[in-house]
């Protein structure tokens, strides 16, 4: 049996207890990029995992934090005063815990030689100069994936983890194979990255009498009306209002699904991204396109994306159509023979030509560059 104090840190005040609470995780273009350059390189990918994470933080110099004691002790001292402790290290439920974790990590991991990347303040990476060796790290709270070639005694890889399991309290998790829902399947010559238990999970929960009895299946996951729904469905919002329970299903629905948009499946970013623009206005015919979109990722559910060794370096592509009010973006960026970064997505002010459309993609795309 096991048990873990946690503070009420909705009870902590802003500028009082507390002052900036942001902590970093790693994009899921970091993963995808680590996935593609393992792939790549022969490189292999294991999962280390910080036990108790956010007790290992510390806490600023002139950081004061108190809180009540926890049940069992005495409130009271003795002389009959109200007892309250005092706080030394964050604790689970500390607005400021996460960020106090990270800014203890991060440091160490810096001063033991590791470069943090100016794109992800949540990769890191070493080279021993005398032997070559190069470690790649990516963190995502308390879990680290670290790429490495060799990890036999005396290894680069092998000293690290050696001074890491010194320094902190680690469990080494084996070969890396999910995170967040995202699996990763490795062989010796690529890696994938696939949601077939998300998707087995969102039918489950959204198809409760299966695929063929709510819709058709289909091989494509939209049709070529869906932007003509989604703009009468917003022009019809204010005299035609959609029932809060359509409102709840549609946007649990579209939420589940945009999570498989932006980790594994850039076919359904497009489709996915038309019914964003509806969230506070569903209709019917549109929460049956977004069930038509978890069909096809149903009938589709093993495919992800796979790479694989390519000579070339990381290509990027950018695209948007024009429309009278606001455009659409989409840009892809390969490594490994498979995408690592996609988008699609509504450009923020309208287009006065399709020209100006295509400068807007490809700034955007840059930017991401």
């Amino acid at each position: 049996m096991k048990a873990r104090l946690c503070v009420q840190g909705c009870a902590q005040t802003h500028g009082v207890d507390y002052d900036q609470t942001f902590c970093a995780t790693m994009r899921p273009t970091s993963l995808r990029a680590l996935a593609s350059i393992a792939a790549g390189t022969g490189m292999l990918m294991r999962r280390w995992d910080f036990v108790a994470a956010y007790l290992e933080g510390e806490l600023q110099d002139g950081e004061v934090v108190y809180c009540h004691s926890p049940p069992g002790y005495s409130t009271t001292g003795a002389d009959g005063r109200p007892r309250i402790c005092r706080v030394e290290k964050p604790v689970y439920g500390m607005a400021q815990a996460g960020r106090r974790w990270q800014r203890t990590l991060f440091p160490w991991l810096t001063e033991y030689g590791f470069t943090q990347s100016s794109s992800d303040p949540c990769v890191f990476t070493l080279r021993d100069k005398t032997s070559g060796e190069q470690l790649i790290l990516g963190c995502y709270v308390d879990d680290l994936f670290i790429l490495h070639r060799d990890s036999s005694n005396g290894s680069l890889y092998a000293r690290f983890t050696e001074l890491l399991s010194t320094r902190w309290n680690v469990e080494d998790e084996g070969p890396a194979s999910d995170l967040l829902n995202v699996e990763i399947e490795r062989s010796d010559d690529h890696a994938t990255l696939l949601q077939a238990s998300y998707i087995r999970h969102m039918v489950e929960t959204f198809l409760l009498d299966g695929v063929l009895a709510n819709i058709r299946p289909s091989h494509t996951p939209a049709a070529d009306d869906l932007p003509r729904l989604v703009e009468s469905a917003v022009a019809s919002k204010a005299s035609d209002p959609a029932s809060p329970d359509l409102i709840k299903s549609y946007q649990s629905l579209v939420g589940a699904l945009l999570y498989c948009s932006t980790q594994t499946r850039p076919d359904v970013a497009y489709a996915v991204g038309i019914l964003c623009r509806a969230m506070s206005c569903p209709t019917q015919p549109l929460y049956d396109a977004a069930l038509r979109v978890l069909t096809y990722l149903h009938l589709q559910q093993h495919v992800g994306v796979k790479y694989k060794l390519c000579p070339r370096g990381v290509q990027g592509h950018s695209d948007s159509d024009w429309a009278t009010r606001h455009s659409t973006t989409g840009w892809v960026f390969t490594h490994g023979q498979a995408a690592i970064s996609w988008p699609s997505q509504k450009q923020g002010s309208a287009a006065l030509s399709s020209c100006e459309a295509e400068i807007v993609a490809a700034s955007e795309a840059a930017k991401e560059a």
